[in-house]
């Protein structure tokens, strides 16, 4: 049978083409996919799209539009095999993030890609992206199920688990990384997938989709010379229920003993306070240093290993859901979809 594709073109570089009379670059009309990128033909898969009206820059991306991404595909879900997003890249990772916690149960491909040139340029990853997305949305294992039951983002020569990676470069064609977790795939001659890395949800129960991101969080970043009313007047923020908490290295922070009063003293209005490093690699390792104790015994949550995406995503899902903080707090320390190590 042949494969059957949704791809959903929500704006970014890679649908953009140049105007033969202003020599503008102007949204690609993904209704003559097959006329500007005649290689798709060649796949002999089923495909179909969906189109944002009118498409997005990617920096004026939000939960609402998250929700549209999620409700094209759960429309859709029994129809196709699997659904390449088609999205720019600035804040492609916070999408992916979001949407491997929106869509629970997910057993299908959702595959994410962009490109830092356009489309109808001469000299483009664009095409690349598009036709690799394709043909990873489109492979089964032996079984006939498909190999990838999550979702992830596909750029250049790597396939990312979306909720662990970040954007690296504003230049590169190599423009994401997963710095915590291997690739899901190697992409050159051919795609090698690495099957110990792939996600598999335990349940096989139907898809859910979770359309309810609770957008009061937010995300403080240290830096050295940050006064005692700045950060006072940040954790009093009406009605904020959450805070990631951008730390140096370990999970490490000033000591003195305003900084620290403060945070205890969010931590006991209620709300809840997760510790992710500033660093590219590596975690939060609360207890190595009396600098990032001083914040476990002040009751903040450990983000281990997390990407800083995955945890302002995470957090706005699952206050969204309608939690108490403690529950929150509960599930924050247990990995939902593959985003976290613990």
């Amino acid at each position: 049978m042949r494969p059957r594709i949704l791809i959903i073109y929500t704006g970014g570089t890679i649908g953009m083409i140049e105007n033969p009379v202003t020599h503008t670059l102007q949204p690609f009309d993904f209704s003559h996919l097959m006329e500007n990128v005649p290689k798709v033909k060649m796949l002999e898969y089923d495909i179909e799209n969906i189109q944002f009206n009118p498409p997005i820059d990617s920096s004026n991306m939000n939960p609402r539009h998250w929700g549209e991404i999620a409700k094209a595909i759960e429309d859709n879900y029994d129809n196709f095999d699997g659904f390449v997003v088609l999205h720019g890249t600035d804040t492609m990772a916070f999408t992916a993030s979001a949407l491997s916690f929106m869509l629970e149960n997910l057993h299908k491909p959702v595959i994410i890609t962009g490109s830092q040139l356009p489309i109808g340029e001469v000299r483009t990853d664009g095409e690349e992206n598009l036709i690799t997305a394709l043909q990873v949305a489109a492979a089964t294992m032996p079984t006939g199920e498909a190999m990838i039951q999550e979702v992830a983002i596909l750029f250049e020569n790597y396939l990312w688990r979306g909720n662990r990676s970040t954007k690296m470069s504003a230049d590169n064609f190599n423009a994401f990384k997963s710095n915590n977790y291997p690739p899901l795939a190697n992409i050159g001659l051919g795609i090698t997938f690495i099957e110990e890395a792939l996600y598999r949800s335990p349940s096989r129960r139907p898809l859910k989709v979770r359309y309810g991101m609770d957008t009061n969080v937010m995300s403080i970043e240290l830096n050295p010379g940050m006064t005692e009313s700045t950060l006072r007047h940040l954790l009093n923020t009406p009605d904020i229920k959450g805070v990631v908490l951008k730390t140096y290295g370990a999970g490490n922070s000033p000591t003195d003993e305003w900084f620290v009063s403060l945070i205890r003293e969010a931590v006991e209005r209620g709300i809840v306070i997760l510790n992710v490093t500033q660093c590219v690699n590596g975690g939060v390792h609360s207890s190595l240093y009396d600098t990032g104790n001083c914040l476990n015994q002040a009751g903040v949550l450990s983000g281990h290993d997390i990407t800083f995406e995955a945890a302002i995503t995470k957090m706005m899902y699952l206050f969204g859901l309608g939690l108490s903080g403690e529950t929150v707090k509960k599930y924050l320390n247990c990995a939902l979809c593959g985003e976290v190590t613990i």
